[in-house]
């Protein structure tokens, strides 16, 4: 069985995988990472968005093998209940939380989104949180707290 090795939420990681396996199965099931949920399985949702080397991608569509020597961040990574990340803060304020299923995938996003572009203007936020369905809040107090946390954040780094 092939062996994948990534940098995980910061750790490096090596574990045998089947080559028809997606990166979300692994994470989910393997890895026992469940923030990263499995929406639509489709690529349509975007509950499942990681960063993949700073780059959002739906990890139910990528094969798992294609994390091989790539930094792999999940929301695990980017914050906690004790610490949250500011994008984490700055949604749930702007009350863009409403179910929380899709909040993962737009924190995500959103994350790639500030690495690239720290001060994006609303329409950069529109066009990064495109690939993520909310069917509780809508999107406007989503942008909102992108937006808050763009103004107060340092400019990110991978991870």
């Amino acid at each position: 069985m092939p062996s994948l090795r990534m940098t995980l939420n910061g750790e490096t990681v090596s574990l045998s995988v089947t080559g028809t396996r997606t990166l979300l199965d692994v994470l989910r099931e393997d890895l026992n990472l469940r923030g990263t949920k499995g929406g639509c399985r489709e690529g349509e949702c975007g509950s499942c968005t990681v960063l993949l080397d700073g780059r959002a991608v739906n990890a139910c569509l990528l094969p798992a093998m294609k994390a091989d020597g790539c930094s792999v961040t999940t929301i695990e990574g980017v914050g906690s209940t004790e610490a949250p990340h500011p994008l984490q803060e700055m949604i749930a304020e702007a009350g863009g939380v409403q179910c929380g299923y899709c909040t993962p995938g737009f924190v995500m996003s959103a994350l790639a989104l500030l690495i690239a572009c720290p001060k994006p203007s609303v329409e950069e936020v529109e066009s990064a949180i495109s690939g993520n369905l909310c069917r509780c809040t809508g999107y406007k107090r989503i942008i909102q707290g992108i937006l808050r946390a763009a103004a107060t954040m340092p400019r990110q780094e991978t991870t």
